[in-house]
């Protein structure tokens, strides 16, 4: 499965532990694509339906996927987590998560 930067895939993201993000849900690919192409290993932030507007949380309205991205709870995956493609998020919505990963890691 060829994997893009920003698609949008349902990952089973079981086992966790304490407050990390569990079960199967929508996650955002966050690596570029490159990392994605050569690598076993994905870059990904969980999409939760219900949150409260916190600062680093990205609400979306998707044809498949509305919630919230946690770009908190960014994590890296194993590629054979991933169940399927469900579509991308929108240019206003990589803005806004490209804004809020500088803001949060780099400045």
């Amino acid at each position: 499965m060829e994997l893009k930067q920003y698609e949008i895939v349902l990952v089973n993201l079981d086992s966790t532990m304490s407050s990390e993000v569990k079960k199967t849900r929508p996650c955002v690919i966050l690596s570029p694509n490159e990392m994605n192409k050569y690598l076993r290993t994905i870059v990904i932030a969980p999409i939760t339906h219900s949150s409260k507007n916190y600062p680093t949380r990205i609400a979306i309205i998707g044809k498949t996927t509305d919630g919230w991205i946690m770009l908190d709870q960014i994590r890296t995956i194993d590629r054979q987590r991933i169940i399927k493609a469900l579509g991308t998020i929108s240019e206003k919505e990589i803005y806004a998560v490209k804004s809020i990963i500088k803001e949060t890691f780099v400045d």
